[in-house]
C-alpha cells in the first residue's frame, strides 16, 4: 500500500490528510457515540455477536436482544453447547436465521478444532463458519486491534461522499472503497495503550449511521465536513422499490394446543423454522380472517390474514408430518418465525416478552 505524502499526512487513496481526518473523526466520536452495551469491551465472544444480530436488524431491536443472548449463552463454550433448536428460538424475531446457525456452527468450530482460542486476525476468522471480510475485520480490530479497515454500508457511504464518487456496484468499485478505508486506519497501538483501529471503525460506523445517513446527511453536525468533497450533495441511489404482497395462515387450536407447520430444511427463507400453516388465498375467499397484520421481510410489505375456521384445515398444503400440535406453554422455547410470534401475541395464545 501507498504511503502517505512526506509532511502532509494526506493518504493517496483517498486524497484526504489522513492525520487530521483521524483526529477529528476521534474527537467527535468519544463525544458523542451512543452508549451501546457491546462497546468499552475487548472480549472477541461478544464483538462476533454483537456484529452479527446488527447484521440487517436496528440497533434498538439489537440491544435488549443481545443482552438475552448473554444471558442464555455467557461464553462461546456455552453457545458451543448448546442446542440448534435453542439458538434458534432465542433469536426468533431477530431474522435472517443462517446468521444464528452460523455463530452456533462458529462457535462449535473454534470450541472443537481451535480448543476455544479465537483467531486474532481478520486473515485467520475468515477460516471460520460464516465470518466474512466485514465480520472478521470488525472482530479483529475491535477484540484484537488490528489496523484493517470495516467497510459495512454506512462506511461505504460516508467515503463515498467524502471522495464525491457515485456508487460503483462493482468488485474495482468495492476495492476502491475498501483501500480508501485502509488508508485512513491508524496502526496499532502499543500492547496495552488504547485501541485506535478498533474506535476508529466503531466511529466511522456511528458517522453513518447517525451523521452521514442515506438521506437529509447532517452535513453541519459532521466533523469532517471540511474534508468533503460533497457536503450533502451526493445523492444516494434510490432503494429497490418495496413490493407487496397478501398471505394467509390458519390459527388451528385443540384445547391449549397450536397448530405449527416446520419449514423445509430446503426452503429459501427460514429454513426449519415454525410457522402457523400457510393457506393459498383462493381458499379464504369466502371467509372473514380473525386477524390482519402487516409485516415485511427485506423488501417486501406482507398483508398477513389469519383465519381459524376449522374448515380451511383441509386446505392447507403441507404433509401430515410437517404439522405439530403444540403446547402453547411450550411456545417461547421454540424456534417460531417473527410473524408466528407476532400473531400468536396478538391473539393471546402467546404472551409478549
Amino acid at each position: 500500500m501507498k504511503q502517505a505524502v512526506a509532511g502532509t499526512g494526506i493518504a493517496p487513496e483517498i486524497e484526504v490528510p489522513a492525520i487530521e481526518f483521524r483526529r477529528l473523526l476521534l474527537g467527535w466520536y468519544r463525544e458523542h457515540a451512543r452508549v451501546l452495551p457491546w462497546r468499552g469491551i475487548d472480549d472477541p465472544y461478544a464483538t462476533w455477536l454483537s456484529e452479527v444480530m446488527l447484521q440487517q436488524t436496528r440497533v434498538a431491536t439489537v440491544i435488549e436482544r443481545y443482552r438475552e443472548f448473554l444471558t442464555r449463552f455467557p461464553t462461546l463454550q456455552a453457545l458451543a453447547a448448546a442446542e440448534e433448536n435453542d439458538v434458534l428460538a432465542l433469536w426468533s424475531g431477530l431474522g435472517y436465521y443462517r446468521r444464528a446457525r452460523m455463530l452456533h456452527r462458529g462457535a462449535q468450530f473454534v470450541v472443537g478444532e481451535l480448543h476455544g482460542e479465537m483467531p486474532r486476525t481478520a486473515a485467520e476468522l475468515k477460516a471460520l463458519p460464516g465470518v466474512g471480510d466485514y465480520t472478521a475485520a470488525a472482530i479483529a480490530s475491535i477484540a484484537f486491534g488490528e489496523s484493517v479497515a470495516v467497510v459495512d454500508g454506512n462506511v461505504e457511504r460516508v467515503l463515498l461522499r467524502l471522495m464525491g464518487l457515485p456508487e460503483e456496484r462493482t468488485g474495482q468499485g468495492r476495492a476502491r472503497i475498501t483501500k480508501a478505508a485502509q488508508a485512513l486506519v491508524p496502526a496499532a497501538a502499543k500492547r496495552g495503550v488504547g485501541n485506535p483501529p478498533g474506535d476508529h471503525n466503531q466511529a466511522m460506523m456511528e458517522l453513518g449511521a447517525t451523521i452521514c445517513t442515506p438521506k437529509s446527511p447532517l452535513c453541519l453536525q459532521c466533523p469532517v465536513v471540511g474534508l468533503c468533497r460533497t457536503r450533502g450533495e451526493h445523492v444516494t441511489p434510490a432503494r429497490e422499490k418495496q413490493r407487496s404482497r397478501s398471505v394467509a395462515y390458519l390459527l388451528a387450536r385443540r384445547g391449549e394446543k397450536v397448530l405449527l407447520e416446520r419449514r423445509s430444511a430446503e426452503a429459501s427463507l427460514m429454513p426449519g423454522m415454525l410457522e402457523l400453516p400457510p393457506l393459498p388465498m383462493d381458499a379464504v375467499t369466502a371467509y372473514e380472517p380473525l386477524l390482519r397484520v402487516k409485516h415485511s421481510i427485506t423488501n417486501t410489505n406482507y398483508d398477513v390474514q389469519v383465519f381459524a375456521e376449522s374448515k380451511l384445515r383441509d386446505a392447507v398444503p403441507a404433509a401430515a408430518n410437517d404439522l405439530i400440535w403444540t403446547p402453547a406453554a411450550k411456545l417461547r422455547e421454540l424456534p417460531l418465525t417473527g410473524l408466528a410470534r407476532k400473531v400468536l401475541q396478538r391473539v393471546g395464545v402467546m404472551l409478549p416478552k
